[in-house]
């Protein structure tokens, strides 16, 4: 598959103006009844009338620009999909909304996308949700820091506008699969100690695996004083010894190394192939896919 280009909204306006009788409009052209669109550049000419020679906009009423980086928080609320604006400034004057921790009761307060807004707790986000799935290669970090060098964020770049982050991390020089959302809920799901999300790793160790040393991995080992338990082990079918599937729910690799280190196998490679039943099918590597709806709500009905 190649690379998407982000998604892209259907059926918004474009224009600066709607017929009534017939839907929003788009470009600067009114008849809009067969889904015609119009770039700026080569949208039709709009007709002059014998009282408007110029169609351009009065000099003494400028066009106000929004500010862009603020938005008022019953806005804020209501594009979060919780409730309408009138019924967001009800919420926020009796006092179930914060801002960075505090309660906010001022109407027409306004707050910046990046700021930590709560609704009766719950962190809401006014963006679209976006969940992408991205086939690591290998020499790209797993952070959203700068001054790394390549990290995956710079792979998925295109994917979204939303400000999408991963779950879980692989290592520089691992490959395979990771995810990535802005929904708060999911990761919260993929991330809980107790519950977590299987992931499926396909492991290559320096020598074979001894049969002994896979079944305390099977029963639990204790690590620095704590047990480390996986979902499933085995030998991977039609291979050497030294080809290991390993299935587990935590969202980072670095328990892998510790596994095989405390063991005294070196790793050669860890590549993710499966994520709670996503896989890398028709997903070249480097490249990403958004999920289906059906693929988002498969996740978010694991336990």
């Amino acid at each position: 598959m190649s690379r998407h280009q982000g998604s892209s909204g259907k059926g918004k306006s474009s224009g600066r103006g709607q017929d009534k009788s017939n839907g929003p409009t788009s470009g600067r052209g009114r008849d809009n009844s067969k889904g015609k669109s119009y770039s700026r550049g080569n949208a039709p000419m709009r007709k002059v009338t014998k009282d408007s020679s110029k169609p351009t906009p009065d000099k003494k009423s400028p066009v106000k620009r929004s500010n862009t980086t603020e938005i008022r928080l019953n806005k804020y609320i209501a594009n979060s999909g919780i409730c309408s604006r009138r019924d967001a400034d009800m919420h926020i004057a009796t006092g179930s909304v914060t801002v960075n921790g505090k309660i906010i009761t001022e109407m027409g307060y306004k707050v910046k996308l990046e700021d930590d807004v709560r609704f009766d707790g719950a962190r809401i986000s006014p963006e679209k949700k976006a969940y992408v799935l991205l086939n690591k290669p290998k020499g790209f970090a797993t952070t959203t820091s700068e001054g790394k060098g390549r990290t995956v964020m710079d792979l998925v770049a295109n994917a979204t506008t939303s400000r999408i982050k991963p779950i879980g991390r692989l290592g520089r020089n691992s490959l395979g699969l990771i995810l990535f959302t802005n929904d708060e809920a999911l990761m919260d799901k993929f991330t809980n100690s107790k519950n977590g999300v299987p992931r499926l790793f396909q492991i290559e160790l320096d020598k074979n695996l001894k049969f002994e040393d896979l079944k305390k991995i099977q029963d639990g080992l204790k690590i620095d004083g704590k047990l480390v338990t996986v979902e499933e082990i085995s030998f991977v079918a039609g291979e050497s010894k030294n080809q290991i599937g390993l299935k587990i729910k935590n969202t980072g690799s670095s328990i892998i190394r510790s596994i095989f280190d405390h063991l005294n196998y070196e790793i050669i490679r860890v590549d993710c192939v499966a994520i709670a039943g996503l896989t890398k099918k028709d997903i070249p590597r480097g490249h990403w896919k958004h999920l289906t709806e059906q693929e988002v709500n498969t996740l978010k009905m694991l336990s």
